[in-house]
């Protein structure tokens, strides 16, 4: 019993330091959500060997969305077309970095971590796409079909309907709303179930491995990070769930770039995705994006452990700082709604795994029961919106 007690008591502590960060991290999540439109990325990257693959890499690193959460996003960017690097970019990026794990890497780990993180990711998805491009160069006369559809609340699709004359008919109020909802709906729905996960592992850590065992092992060094690459390639954990584990390794005698190895390794890859990216990409592709980010993920390791020893950094020291300047009211705050809003989605979660369900679903319902029929009269729109690109993406007017 006292073994537990401590191990909650190691996984509250964490909650404390991260919450605000998080909160904040989701909150922005809303707002890319409906002020950064999926047809405007769309629109970038279907064309050239090099800037569609920077756009792509730069656009995913804020977006809070998890490894098997992204596939979706990217399967339809693919049918919009973008190109395979782009693509490869777009699912290297995202899940290795974004808005809420960047805000709980300054909570929880150090400044120098929350800049090297999403740096690498952006670094490794680069590296990958313009790889695949290299070997497979995209066609010049590629059509992109971006989606033009109401991101508040699929009201039109945005092409029998202007998009500047939509764009006037939801109000600042309506879209900040729309966001928050998001944010703290189906984003945190998304991720309360790992990152409470993460937590509880983390105060295992905490709590039951010795420091010396962790420090003659995992200290440094390229043996080390390859363990952790070992750990991180087949798991599943999204970035913000790998974010508390990480910073329990570091207390515990783990070198920041081992940690950095399994932060860039474990969100972006496990066995489920690369089988999915078999068939999204082709096995040549899945072959560079698995090769990128190993080789990247160890050499921004090395180059990490290099960079905390030329500047004299103990990170032991370091890790958890930025929390002890907010106060204690504010955690404890953060902390107690993080955990109301996380109730809802991991009784739904539970439920759904009791009854033989899949509690971490991403499946796409039926379009006609997404989004409701237009009814602005400026629109002209007939019909069912067409909502955000389907699995199928987007209807090919050439019949094939």
């Amino acid at each position: 019993m006292e073994l537990i007690l401590k191990i909650l008591a190691e996984s509250w502590r964490l909650l404390l330091e991260s919450a605000p960060y998080v909160i904040m991290g989701i909150v922005v999540g809303g707002l890319l959500k409906v002020f950064l439109h999926p047809g405007t990325v769309a629109r970038h990257l279907g064309r050239g060997r090099f800037a569609s693959v920077f756009k792509a890499a730069l656009l995913g690193v804020p977006l809070p969305l998890c490894s098997c959460g992204v596939l979706p996003a990217a399967a339809s960017l693919k049918k919009q077309g973008a190109t395979n690097g782009a693509t490869a970019a777009f699912l290297i990026s995202t899940p290795e970095s974004g808005v809420d794990s960047i805000a709980i890497s300054y909570a929880l780990l150090d400044p120098v971590m929350t800049v090297a993180r999403p740096a690498a990711a952006m670094a490794t998805a680069v590296a990958a796409g313009v790889a695949e491009n290299l070997a497979s160069p995209p066609r010049p006369d590629q059509a992109v079909t971006p989606d033009l559809s109401c991101p508040i609340d699929g009201c039109c699709d945005g092409i029998d309907c202007d998009p500047h004359t939509h764009a006037r008919h939801h109000s600042l109020l309506q879209k900040l709303a729309a966001g928050m909802r998001f944010a703290f709906g189906e984003l945190w729905g998304d991720l309360a179930g790992w990152f409470m996960v993460g937590l509880l592992l983390a105060g295992v850590i905490s709590a039951l491995v010795p420091a010396s065992v962790m420090g003659q092992y995992l200290g440094g060094g390229i043996t080390s990070m390859l363990l952790m690459l070992a750990v991180g390639i087949p798991i599943y954990i999204c970035a913000s769930a790998s974010t508390p584990i990480a910073a329990a390794l570091i207390l515990k005698g783990v070198s920041p770039g081992a940690a950095l190895v399994f932060l860039l390794a474990g969100p972006a890859t496990n066995v489920t995705s690369l089988t999915v990216l078999i068939g999204l990409l082709g096995k040549r592709a899945t072959a560079i994006y698995l090769a990128c980010i190993a080789l990247f993920a160890l050499a921004c390791g090395l180059a990490l452990d290099q960079l905390y020893q030329g500047l004299g950094l103990d990170p032991q020291a370091l890790v958890g700082q930025a929390a002890e300047v907010l106060p204690a009211w504010l955690q404890w705050g953060a902390a107690l709604l993080l955990l109301g809003l996380s109730l809802p989605p991991l009784a739904r979660s539970l439920r759904a795994r009791l009854g033989g369900g899949h509690g971490h679903d991403h499946g796409l319902q039926p379009l006609d029961e997404l989004a409701p029929s237009c009814s602005h009269a400026a629109c002209g729109c007939s019909g069912p919106a067409r909502g955000i690109a389907t699995e199928a993406g987007p209807k090919d007017s050439s019949g094939d």
